[in-house]
């Protein structure tokens, strides 16, 4: 396999997880009793442009499909956090009636809702009907199309360029990385804003977040790296913000690199960051799969001993990081009984590969646990302000990563 950005050969494995379902094709009922498709989830790391990047196997028309269960409005955090993004980018960029702000993966219009409450026009584009249905409802203009050059070009001849073009974790899980960015080029117009917002793959390597590695996740993103790709379309980074979500993400601001805005001194100091982290380092990446194997096994060793103990451990939160843990580790319903989830459309389904059932928020106290996993750990505080009576009657919580710990 060659690099996905600058075709050099790939030859070393930055992790290897043996075979998974993709994390987000949730099962029914009548589905366990049918084949279930693995691929191999493994990882590879180039080390030319740093890029990391899963091996070519599954397909985006099988994981982005009609069935794809996440809506992004279910955790509360993430909808303060888009609120948030669009006041600040409105005031930024004096966005008004005759702006346009499209947004690539729009989900189920948890952002831009926020922009047709303002009064600026917006586009979303999304190719998974169930979401996309849920912002229509919204009054929120979707087009059901996988975002690419292609698409960028037909915006831009129809008159459809963008002032803002926003994509929340949607960067790491397009295929074609450099088609992707080539369309954002084109649908942008010459003054016009890209932000993007990603999982950064230095704190995935700090805090050992390997279940955040799924078929979904196409590549994992340093600034440098993303600064050579926009690069290589005609784009400049000039601004980058950190931020908490999902375990740490960075949001880079782009535009075209005719554009006259000076970059900050931000870019410079992320860019310094990664190299004192050894992002450009090859043993960095070759050395992380003993630390994930850790963690796992530590998660496997106290599921073990809770049973023998006789002691119930239940799950919370169907996420794909959840189900990237729970297939590496091999945990099934012997070990794990139970999941609950806030999104509707999860619930009454079963986890792919280990086959644990998801069940309402209202299971966690009808099942009289003793401990709850949380799976999401990167919304642990909330799930535990939410579910605090559980707290008062004795039951403990539990996240794995990046080590085991029980509160």
């Amino acid at each position: 396999m060659n690099c996905r950005h600058c075709a050099h050969p790939l030859q070393h494995v930055f992790l290897d997880l043996g075979y998974a379902p993709p994390s987000n094709a949730y099962l029914t009922r009548e589905d366990l009793s049918r084949p279930e498709k693995h691929f191999p989830l493994r990882v590879r790391v180039c080390e030319a442009c740093w890029l990391v990047q899963t091996e070519d196997y599954a397909q985006a028309d099988e994981l982005f499909n009609a069935e794809y269960a996440y809506f992004s409005s279910t955790s509360t955090g993430w909808l303060a956090h888009a609120r948030r993004y669009a006041q600040d980018m409105s005031r930024r960029l004096a966005l008004n009636a005759e702006s346009l702000v499209i947004e690539v993966a729009s989900n189920d219009g948890y952002l831009l809702r926020n922009f047709i409450e303002m009064g600026v026009p917006c586009l979303g584009i999304e190719p998974t009907d169930s979401t996309a249905e849920a912002a229509e409802r919204l009054g929120i203009p979707v087009l059901r199309e996988f975002f690419g050059r292609a698409l960028g070009e037909r915006l831009a001849r129809e008159g459809r360029q963008a002032d803002l073009i926003a994509g929340n974790n949607v960067y790491a899980h397009v295929p074609d990385i450099n088609d992707f960015t080539q369309g954002l080029q084109a649908a942008l117009k010459p003054a016009g804003t890209i932000t993007l917002e990603f999982p950064h793959v230095m704190q995935l390597i700090r805090q050992v977040q390997f279940d955040t590695v799924y078929h979904e996740h196409f590549s994992y993103l340093s600034l440098y790296t993303v600064q050579r790709i926009f690069g290589a379309a005609g784009l400049r980074i000039f601004d980058v913000q950190t931020l908490d979500t999902h375990g740490g993400s960075l949001r880079v601001f782009g535009c075209h690199e005719t554009d006259g805005r000076p970059s900050t001194d931000a870019v410079e100091h992320v860019l310094a960051q990664e190299a004192a982290a050894g992002l450009r380092d090859l043993d960095t990446y070759l050395g992380f799969q003993q630390r994930a194997d850790r963690v796992k096994d530590d998660l496997l060793a106290f599921l073990l001993e809770q049973k023998k103990a006789g002691r119930k451990v239940v799950a919370y939160g169907a996420a794909a990081k959840g189900n990237t843990l729970l297939n590496y580790a091999g945990i099934k319903p012997d070990l794990l009984p139970l999941v609950c989830d806030a999104a509707a459309a999860k619930q009454g389904k079963f986890m792919p590969g280990s086959h644990i059932p998801i069940l309402a928020p209202d299971a966690l106290a009808e099942s009289r646990p003793d401990f709850v996993l949380i799976l999401p750990w990167n919304i642990a505080p909330e799930v535990r302000r939410q579910n605090a009576s559980l707290a008062e009657r004795g039951v403990r919580f539990v996240t794995a990563v990046p080590g085991l710990v029980v509160q």
